[in-house]
């Protein structure tokens, strides 16, 4: 051994085998075995009536994919197996599902080609056998795999029954195997930093169990065992300082990916039937498991599951953590949807486990904005788990522990656990770059570290668990204790010093197609975020006035089917296509549903003022202008901010004319010259007199889009090096709506495959200039942008987000920001010097990107995976742009994006004219108005918009005696002061306001 070292580590590798088979040694095939399928994602219960059992055949191809095949066993424990422990031993090469008496006991896994430790054939049967026994249950087997119907590396499956036996566990030799394994990986790591003489003993001591072992004679067991027993006593002792572990299982469940939302039912039934049977052979074991959604869909579809993980959340081993309704992305979603993702998820821990979580818990989302430090605060939960930011391409994070400030100042606690991942297999490698890629030891000696195969893996295996037993104190490796998550952060909380702190948003150098990709879905949420809206103002004025219930229990199920659907696989635009299907059906039901509850809530409206239309305003600024009524026809309308206005005499007019330079669209605010290729030649402001472009805009430009790798999550940055500008307009057509509204049509060919009608317009009266386009898109690996040349200079752009803005640069000093080509963005994005600037709003895009003085806009693409059918068809859109005097905030910029996204809607009868609620001043935008949750109250969400300070007043035409501020789980926080009918508020720069009105 001392001579040959190399010789030595090759056989001990080779004995890792020898060992394991030694576990298993004798099974039995099970007999009989019945199969019957394929069919449908059954219950259990429905599966006891199929008919059509028969003999299961082995090695016959089962299907087709997503079928499932039911199984029912039986098997005889050999006489000589009497008192021993047996497991059931079964691979179909797909997931699965073991029952026995009616309960889901766990689930069965194959092995992924890349994380060959994660296999999970086998299950424990019994501990005790008795000899001559018979043992029935059933299996439930899923036709795909955990990456769906195609392994990933691998390609498609062929799904069979392989193996289903019965097999008798030899302790001994299960004991031989998990402690010779950790050992053979600590000894292998003698070149990556391993004390020397540590390493020597490990080399030796492993080479002496080697020479006494023999596999085929038991009397060497006990004694070879011994050496390894010395091995795993040596220890750091109790002396001296040492990085110190927090170990928790997790099983990261994507809500839907490369499978649907109904497949993810059951991935969670076998992964939490895992985590619970996990605990009764381990009570040291803890999950962590998060999205109230999944465990909605437990409670809901398998009762007798649920029933078992309340025992164990109430245990404290089974751990709810996040407090969101499912891990949503975070880039996209309005800050008001991210509201709701708390306060339904924490609302559904509250109510079914009797917890709050403490902790935001989004390991894998592809950005976090700069609000969510208030956000998240301000829903009960002080600390912060993610790490996916370990996957940057330009700047690694210069910490692992660090305090989150957002854009208001608020403060979350944060830790990326240093494995740099959320679903650890437990090696010793693993364990020792925690703790050497840990980027804060002279500020705290805490980490954690999350374990388990996530995606239907399965969460936590057997191995993991006896490998953390035996890596617990020993010597080279960190000390690693499982604890909870709130027991990591009890203990960071008190070790942490000198804490840094890190401010804003935490942008994500990756991924950036996920703000464009299945653009009809992005539509379709940001259409919903709307509806939600206004049905809840509506309802809610309607119910204070007495004049219609309010519709909580539909509200509620509206808002769970959206925030399911902002999940960070599906919204982002990175799932499969089925799932998208899935997601259309849900966002027409939304659609369907809500104009009812819509057009329920404003007939009960109170009736009054002059006959005719009614104008419903429901956003916080004040209309007046051109909209659009049911005939398609312009007409000029009134309406204070969240109330009820009337059509007016117009009180401006808009012309066109043409010339030698273009097209001319004119009213009182601006001039906009339209070349005959669809090209926009100037706009100016006419109280000014102001350009607003350097050169020609409205360029559509064409990119080829061919990212090295995650198709539809990523544009990739040299897509920016072959831009090219689609062909002029094949045709020009001008037109005149009467003096209200005028505009040129263009049909022009975008892509080789493409067409697209864009329809520019200008109002009378507006401060915009509109562009609807109707595109019919057939292209593969293209990416469509439009572009504004401005005439403004400006070292950054800012952007609307959540509650807030970002600000981002348009140049590429650092690598910080040369990494944000590409960035997100709600419905505005502005480029502003002193005294001017303008604004590109978005109707239903997020992609932007501003470079010098051009501003883009992202406006399709069109990936071939996961979904190879991803944006092909007919899409509407619309953008505009808004040139304006001063700054973004005195510019009014916030406001009238929000009149570009929500026009006012024309009713058809008299409704009581005047505001329903105001701010005074303006300075506060009122987001939001809803029925409080447990009572009648009224719950009001402001947020400051501008970066300012100051006290506004807040008042309203419904009835209220009293009114406090609330956190956003609607909990008092403090008594507000309330003087001649209206609320006095005092704000400071993005603060989120939630008001309760009684």
């Amino acid at each position: 051994m001392d001579r040959y070292p190399d010789y030595t580590r090759e056989r001990l590798r080779l004995l890792i085998d020898t060992l394991r088979d030694r576990i298993y040694p004798e099974t039995v095939r099970c007999d009989p075995i019945l199969a019957a399928g394929p069919t449908g994602r059954i219950s259990f219960e429905q599966a006891q009536s199929l008919t059509g059992f028969a003999p299961a055949r082995f090695d016959e191809v089962l299907g087709p994919a997503w079928a499932t095949w039911w199984f029912r066993v039986r098997a005889r424990v050999p006489q000589a197996w009497d008192g021993q422990p047996v497991d059931l031993l079964w691979d179909s090469g797909s997931e699965a599902t073991l029952w026995i008496d009616g309960r889901a006991v766990q689930g069965m896994n194959p092995s992924p080609v890349n994380t060959p430790l994660g296999a999970r054939p086998d299950a424990p049967l019994r501990d005790r056998a008795r000899g001559g026994e018979e043992i029935a249950f059933q299996v439930e087997m899923a036709c795909n795999q955990v990456f769906g119907e195609q392994d990933l590396l691998r390609g498609p499956q062929r799904f069979a029954l392989v193996r289903c036996d019965l097999a008798r566990v030899d302790p001994e030799a299960w004991d031989l195997y998990h402690d010779f394994l950790v050992l053979q990986a600590l000894e292998s790591e003698h070149a990556h930093g391993l004390d020397p003489t540590w390493a020597g003993e490990l080399l030796s001591g492993l080479n002496r169990f080697a020479n006494i072992y023999d596999a085929d004679n038991r009397a060497t067991w006990a004694p070879a065992r011994a050496i390894l027993t010395k091995l795993l006593g040596r220890t750091h002792g109790e002396g001296g300082v040492r990085h110190q572990i927090s170990a928790c299982g997790h099983a990261h469940m994507d809500t839907a990916w490369v499978w649907p939302i109904a497949e993810t039912k059951r991935k969670c039934v076998r992964t939490f039937s895992n985590a619970l049977r996990l605990m009764e052979t381990y009570p040291e074991y803890r999950f962590a498991c998060s999205q109230a959604q999944q465990l909605a869909w437990i409670r809901d579809e398998y009762p007798e599951l649920f029933a078992r993980i309340r025992q164990q959340v109430a245990a404290g081993r089974f751990l709810p953590v996040g407090g969101m309704w499912v891990e949503p992305d975070c880039n996209l979603i309005s800050g008001e949807s991210l509201v709701r993702q708390l306060l339904l998820g924490q609302r559904f821990f509250k109510k079914e486990f009797g917890i709050l979580c403490k902790e935001g818990w989004l390991p894998d989302i592809f950005g976090y904005n700069g609000q969510m430090p208030q956000i998240l605060s301000q829903a009960g939960l002080t600390r912060f788990v993610t790490q996916k930011l370990s996957w940057n391409r330009f700047n690694q994070p210069r910490h692992h522990t660090f305090v989150w400030e957002g854009i208001d100042g608020s403060e979350l606690l944060t830790h990326f656990p240093p494995a740099d991942t959320y679903g650890a297999h437990v090696t010793v490698r693993e364990l020792r770059h925690n703790v050497s890629n840990f980027k804060d030891h002279d500020r705290s000696r805490e980490s954690l570290f999350l374990f388990g195969l996530g995606d239907g893996g399965g969460g936590p295996t057997r191995r993991m668990l006896e490998s953390l037993r035996r890596m617990r104190d020993l010597q080279g490796l960190p000390r690693t204790e499982i604890r909870s998550i709130d027991a990591f952060f009890e203990r960071l909380e008190d070790d942490y010093r000198d804490r840094v702190r890190v401010v804003g948003e935490l942008y994500f150098e990756y991924h950036r197609g996920t703000y464009t990709s299945q653009a009809e879905v992005k539509r379709g949420n940001r259409k919903s975020e709307f509806l939600l809206h206004d049905i809840e103002l509506l309802a809610a004025t309607a119910h204070r006035l007495g004049t219609s219930p309010y519709p909580r229990t539909e509200l509620e199920s509206m808002w769970q089917r959206l925030l399911t659907i902002q999940f960070h696989d599906i919204l982002p635009g990175s799932s499969t296509t089925q799932v998208y299907a899935d997601a259309r059906a849900d966002l027409e039901a939304i659609a369907a549903q809500g104009r009812s509850l819509l057009d329920t809530a404003l007939a009960a409206l109170p009736p009054g003022g002059p006959e005719g239309p009614s104008v419903v305003n429901t956003i916080p600024f004040p209309i007046e202008g051109v909209v659009t009524q049911t005939d398609g026809t312009p007409t000029w309308v009134q309406a204070p901010a969240l109330g009820i206005g009337r059509r007016t005499e117009p009180r401006d007019e808009v012309t066109q004319a043409g010339g030698p330079d273009g097209i001319v669209l004119e009213n009182a605010h601006l001039r906009a010259t339209l070349a005959p290729d669809g090209r926009l030649l100037s706009l100016v402001t006419r109280d000014g007199q102001r350009e607003a472009l350097a050169a020609p805009g409205n360029l559509l430009l064409m990119y080829r889009d061919e990212p090295t790798q995650f198709d539809a999550w990523d544009i990739d940055p040299f897509h920016m090096e072959t831009e090219t500008p689609c062909p002029e307009a094949k045709t020009c057509t001008p037109f005149c709506e009467g003096p209200l509204r005028a505009g040129v049509r263009f049909e022009r060919q975008v892509g080789e495959h493409s067409r697209m009608v864009q329809t520019v317009r200008l109002d009378a009266g507006a401060r915009r200039l509109e562009f609807a386009c109707d595109v019919d898109w057939h292209e593969s690996h293209r990416v469509l942008k439009v572009a504004f040349p401005l005439a403004v200079r400006a070292s950054h752009a800012t952007y609307e987000m959540q509650f807030g803005v970002a600000e981002r640069p348009t140049h590429f000093n650092t690598t910080y920001d040369l990494a944000r080509y590409e960035v997100p963005g709600h419905r505005w994005a502005d480029l502003s010097e002193h005294g001017f600037g303008v604004a590109l709003l978005s109707e239903s895009k997020y992609g932007f990107s501003a470079h010098g003085n051009v501003l883009r806009m992202t406006m399709l693409r069109a990936p071939c995976f996961p979904d190879p059918q991803a944006d092909r068809g007919r899409h509407h859109f619309e953008y505009a742009l808004m040139p304006h005097r001063g700054g973004w905030q005195e510019g009014g910029v916030v406001a009238e994006g929000l009149r570009f996204n929500a026009p006012p809607r024309l009713v058809d009868r008299a409704i009581a004219p005047g505001s329903l609620f105001a701010v005074d001043g303006d300075v506060l935008v009122l987001d939001t108005v809803k029925k409080a949750e447990d009572d009648d109250g009224l719950i009001l969400r402001l947020y400051e918009p501008h970066g300012g300070r100051g006290r506004a007043r807040v008042t309203t035409a419904l009835p209220f005696a009293a009114a406090r501020f609330v956190d956003l789980l609607e909990r008092p926080v403090a008594e507000a002061p309330v003087r001649d009918g209206g609320v006095e508020v005092a704000f400071s720069p993005f603060q989120v306001i939630s008001l309760k009105l009684t």
